[in-house]
């Protein structure tokens, strides 16, 4: 057995690509070995920003020998298809097998492939896994470049290392040949080094100022710049993205820490962090107070002599010239109100089908207000979930009147995009809304409206914090109910694995605010109204409230499966039809998967199964079937339990005590049990056979006030 060794070095790699390529490397050598019957005990493969490298531990020294038989045609077929199976197997007529399949003598082909040198297989190999890798930018280069037949690759290939144990497997791509040369870090071991094997690659480019290990470079740069922040009395802000970034940016990360000029904290801090982060890769550090620190840590990809002074030197002039940009865009978009901007929202298409931007917010804003005067988003329920448990403290009093707060909703829905046409959010996307936040508290608008700007995209994915103040909740769903209800009425809905319009995200979004701050209302409904405002006159909503419905539903099961919530459930329940309100629909879900985890909601459910089989099989119930004059006890028992369950488990229904209603259907299973027990229920006698299906059926149609148990699993 015997180690491999492949190293593909080339110009800059991009940081963002090397974890995939890593993978990728990993499947492609693998289908190689794969198709010559070779498989390795270990794969581990690295990534530098210079270096894709892939180590196979314990390879065989060649492969086994194989056979292999191909089924041809008849030996009567017609000449073209023999001549077609011979040249693919590359076997003479007279060396094929005639065998009897099915009564007719057909042709085979054994062929006995020898065993191969492991090596020559990887020579093979190499050249087909560097020209299928899928990067997913790539480039050709120097005088091959001209033609389309040439290599293309992230970057300029510039050398290969193929070792199998301490010999250099022979290859060749793209003009460059394989061998055991390398090379260390650009500034400290420019130099060619000659690895050994596999077993000392590691170490040989560590003594060159290289680290290979990926992992190793990150908790390098995460220990190291936690270190200089606490030198300096400071907290790093931790960033993981940014961290393995930087770790693919560099081959010997040197975390070092620099200072901005601390008049620059006047600008929001977000817009700070964001600066650093997104067009210098620094992470930022906070102070003893925990607010943003004038500090930043940048990583060097070299042990300067100087200990990095002069590197940080030259960082803090380039962080200084881009927080001045910032600083910039953020007083001068202070100068003008976002009620001045709002016209320019007037020239942004939004859908080519929905008009513009501005035609949007017109729409968010009657949605929002009408949110609120209907009382579905209010003080009292914002912020407070089912259980009754306020998630946070609500800033808008609950005595707030329903026309104050319908007023700030409208205001801040008619705000909340003008933000997109200010400098900073055209520098930095990712700041729209929080941006428009800053600059509404800035212009004195109400707290409420200013957070509701800042807060509407949220929840943006799952785990995001769902807004709970009853303006900012009034604004965020409206926007997204808006945005889903409009795409599905001009026909644009997401289909199979495309979601342009992000309107999956969008509906967990409504679902997460709906059921935090326990918002009741027939989603149906919303969804049409919410069309209403629309100018698309010529769209047809046949079939729009059911796809939005089932649209709805689907997206509850993907959000509820997060939660536990088994989705045959929401299946049973959605199946009796008619529940639009998404809350109240999901009690009932917590109370069937509470109920169906007892011993009583098994057995029920048995009961119920082998009941509707058996009206299945008999094919229902017989037409003019009625009650049985002489019931056995058992039979008697069960029409007793009913007559005391139904009204019950209606009942608690209707007060939406799903519990309750559990616990009726429950006193069902000892008499169901004792029915199938002691009762025949295809009885010679045709009354009695149809009196004992009518009442299996009465048991079904009770079982279904609750759900639809026949599409429970199990």
């Amino acid at each position: 057995m015997t180690d491999f060794l492949l190293e593909l070095r080339s110009e800059e790699i991009p940081a963002r690509m090397q974890d995939k390529a890593r993978e990728d490397l990993a499947r492609l050598f693998t289908a190689e070995l794969d198709k010559a019957g070779l498989k390795a005990a270990e794969l581990v493969t690295y990534a530098t920003p210079r270096r894709l490298t892939l180590i196979a531990r314990d390879l065989p020294e060649q492969t086994e020998a194989l056979r292999e038989e191909l089924k041809g045609p008849p030996v009567d077929a017609p000449q073209p298809a023999i001549d077609g199976f011979l040249k693919k197997a590359q076997i003479e007529f007279t060396g094929c097998e005639v065998r009897d399949v099915k009564g007719r003598a057909t042709l085979f082909a054994v062929i006995d492939k020898p065993g191969r040198a492991t090596a020559d297989v990887l020579t093979e190999a190499i050249p087909a896994i560097v020209r299928a890798f899928p990067w997913p930018k790539s480039m050709r280069w120097g005088e091959a470049s001209l033609s389309t037949e040439s290599l293309r690759w992230v970057r300029p290939l510039q050398g290969i290392v193929a070792l199998l144990g301490e010999q250099i497997v022979e290859c060749e791509v793209a003009g460059v040949k394989s061998g055991a040369a390398t090379v260390g870090h650009r500034f400290h071991h420019p130099g060619v080094i000659t690895i050994g094997s596999a077993a000392d690659y590691v170490e040989k480019l560590r003594a060159c100022h290289v680290i290979v290990d990926q992992h190793e470079r990150r908790a390098t740069i995460a220990v190291g710049a936690k270190l200089a922040a606490n030198k300096a009395g400071l907290t790093l802000v931790e960033d993981e993205g940014l961290l393995i970034e930087n770790a693919g940016l560099t081959e010997w990360p040197v975390p070092l820490l620099g200072r901005f000029d601390e008049a620059f904290l006047d600008v929001p801090p977000e817009v700070i962090q964001l600066t650093a982060r997104v067009n210098q890769k620094y992470f930022v550090c906070t102070n003893a107070e925990g607010k943003l620190a004038n500090a930043f840590i940048c990583t060097a990809n070299i042990d300067a002599a100087d200990g990095g002074d002069k590197i940080v030197e030259g960082n803090q002039k380039v962080l200084a010239a881009r927080l001045s940009d910032a600083r910039f865009f953020y007083e001068t978009d202070l100068k003008t109100r976002l009620d001045d901007l709002r016209p320019k929202l007037e020239k942004i298409v939004f859908h080519e089908k929905l008009g513009t931007v501005a035609d949007k917010v017109d729409r968010v804003a009657k949605l929002a207000r009408w949110l609120v005067e209907q009382q579905i988003v209010t003080p009292a329920k914002a912020g407070v979930s089912r259980d009754g448990t306020a998630q946070e403290p609500q800033k808008t009093p609950a005595s707030a009147g329903v026309t104050e707060l319908a007023d700030l909703a409208e205001r801040a829905a008619r705000l909340c995009k003008a933000d997109l046409v200010t400098g900073m959010v055209g520098e930095f996307p990712e700041l729209q809304g929080l941006m428009g936040g800053y600059y509404a508290a800035a212009q004195g608008e109400d707290p409420a409206v200013a957070a509701a700007i800042r807060d509407h995209y949220k929840p943006v994915g799952q785990g995001d914090e769902v807004p709970t103040s009853p303006v900012t909740v009034a604004v965020s769903l409206a926007d997204k109910l808006d945005t889903i209800s409009a795409f599905f009425a001009v026909g644009l809905p997401p289909s199979g694995s495309k979601d342009p319009f992000a309107l999956r995200r969008a509906a967990l979004g409504v679902l997460a605010l709906m059921t935090t701050n326990n918002l009741r209302f027939d989603l149906a409904n919303l969804m049409q109204l919410a069309t209403m405002w629309l100018r698309y006159s010529r769209h047809d909503l046949t079939g729009f409230s059911a796809q939005t419905r089932d649209f709805f539903a689907d997206r509850l099961k993907v959000q509820q499966r997060e939660a536990g919530v088994r989705h045959d459930l929401i299946d049973a329940v959605f199946a009796l039809g008619g529940e639009d309100d998404l809350v109240r629909l999901l009690a009932r879900v917590h109370a069937l998967q509470a109920f169906m985890a007892t011993e009583d909601g098994a057995n029920l459910l048995a009961g119920y199964k082998r009941a509707a089989n058996i009206l299945k099989k008999e094919g229902g119930v017989p037409e003019g079937a009625g009650a049985n004059a002489s019931p056995e006890p058992a039979e008697a028992a069960l029409i007793s339990a009913l007559d005391a369950a139904e009204p019950k488990a209606a009942a608690a229904v209707e007060a939406e005590d799903f519990e309750g209603a559990m616990a009726a259907l429950a006193t069902l299973r000892a008499p169901i049990d004792a029915f199938f027990e002691d009762v025949t229920v295809n009885d010679a006698d045709k009354d009695k056979r149809a009196a004992r299906l009518a009442l299996l059926a009465r048991m079904r149609d009770a079982v279904h006030r609750v759900a639809d148990f026949g599409k429970i699993e199990g």
